[in-house]
């Protein structure tokens, strides 16, 4: 039954029937809701900037660009000079070398399978307590990494200043026979005398750029302005031109294979003269005014400052990082006992490397006497007189 006061229903009410109208007028308020928020929404820069970068990315990828500081020019050829500013980069995939970006595919090979049950090595440490490999001839097959590399460019620069330059020529011909073989490598050579620099046959893929650089009357000074080079040039140039930078000493000679083994975002080397030795025996900065110091019961292994390296993004930091402090210690009247290796260490301390290469890569046959243990002396120092060469 129909209640007693409820009125007959009409009969063309339709859809705009006075039924309908509430919900009508639902629709009606959330339509005019949804279009005010969308037109506040588009004011908003970090909305707006969202939005443009989806679309400018249809149909192709969007790269960023380093950005790169002029370099004021000296009466000596134009190097750097003073502190450089950091810089906001934006990386792109393409500035990230190719093991921390991507897994490279290797083609297909045939080589002895691992044992897990039996290591390559027994007596001594080949994994540090970060999971890094300590690199060791018997651990690691040489045909398998020349593979994953095979597309990497290797930048290696080097420091020729002053008398310096007379051990290029050996450098350069021990290089090519044992340096990278099979990869592309450009040399950098930082030299005061670029008419000095001889001229090496080399490789296919292999091309040498000599970069004109101010000499310091200290070698103290030119020691420590390499940190400042380098960093400069990564940003004029290097983050464009090679995949991973390899920075070593140039009164050096390779004597055998250095390749793609030494390859990681970073590494360090361990020094010749403390790779046994106990932490308090490291010759560390230990003052706490400089921005080098490493207190006394901290340190993992002592770095050479004469091999380092990695990709050029992470060189970059460690370079500009490394000049900075340098700077500072110069503004508060303080030198770190040993230059810029003391804060080459402070900086892997806190950033740990992912490779760290064994006394193979660095080593000193006159000086020291080769243990059973080191199977392989791969780039050795040049017999000299340190006093008549610095000065």
């Amino acid at each position: 039954m129909r209640p007693e006061h409820s009125s007959p229903p009409r009969r063309n009410a339709g859809l705009w029937g006075r039924s309908a109208s509430p919900r009508l007028c639902g629709l009606l308020l959330v339509a005019a809701c949804l279009g005010f928020y969308s037109n506040v929404f588009s004011l908003i820069p970090g909305r707006r900037q969202i939005g443009e970068s989806q679309s400018s990315t249809e149909g192709g990828h969007l790269q960023g660009q380093a950005e790169v500081l002029p370099l004021s020019p000296d009466s000596h050829g134009g190097a750097p000079q003073g502190v450089l500013e950091e810089t906001t980069t934006q990386w792109s995939e393409r500035d990230c070398p190719p093991d921390t970006c991507r897994v490279p595919e290797v083609p297909r090979m045939v080589y002895p399978k691992a044992q897990l049950l039996k290591p390559g090595r027994t007596d001594v440490l080949v994994m540090t307590p970060w999971f890094a490999p300590v690199i060791w001839e018997g651990v690691f097959d040489s045909a398998i990494l020349d593979a994953q590399f095979r597309n990497a460019t290797i930048g290696l620069t080097v420091f020729a200043i002053k008398k310096y330059v007379v051990f290029l020529e050996l450098f350069l011909r021990t290089a090519e026979k044992h340096f990278m073989l099979g990869h592309r490598v450009t040399y950098y050579v930082f030299t005061d005398r670029p008419s000095d620099v001889p001229r090496v046959p080399l490789g296919e893929g292999r091309r040498l750029v000599v970069l004109e650089v101010r000499s310091y009357s200290r070698w103290q000074d030119v020691s420590m302005r390499r940190m400042e080079v380098i960093s400069a040039f990564s940003r004029r140039r290097f983050l464009r031109e090679v995949d991973y930078l390899v920075c070593v000493d140039v009164d050096m000679a390779f004597r055998d294979r250095v390749g793609a083994e030494i390859l990681a975002p970073l590494f360090g080397t361990l020094h010749p003269g403390f790779y046994a030795a106990a932490r308090s025996a490291f010759t560390y900065e230990r003052r706490p005014r400089s921005r080098a110091h490493i207190p006394a019961d901290e340190g993992d292994f002592y770095y050479a400052g004469g091999f380092f390296g990695g990709s050029v993004a992470e060189v970059l930091r460690l370079a500009s990082a490394c000049q900075q402090a340098m700077a500072a210690d110069r503004a508060d009247g303080i030198e770190a006992v040993w230059h810029d290796e003391s804060h080459l260490n402070r900086y892997l301390l806190y950033r740990k490397p992912a490779k760290v290469l064994s006394p193979e890569y660095l080593w000193d046959e006159h000086m020291l006497r080769r243990p059973p243990f080191l199977r392989k002396l791969r780039f050795v120092a040049v017999p000299k007189d340190h006093a008549a060469i610095r000065h």
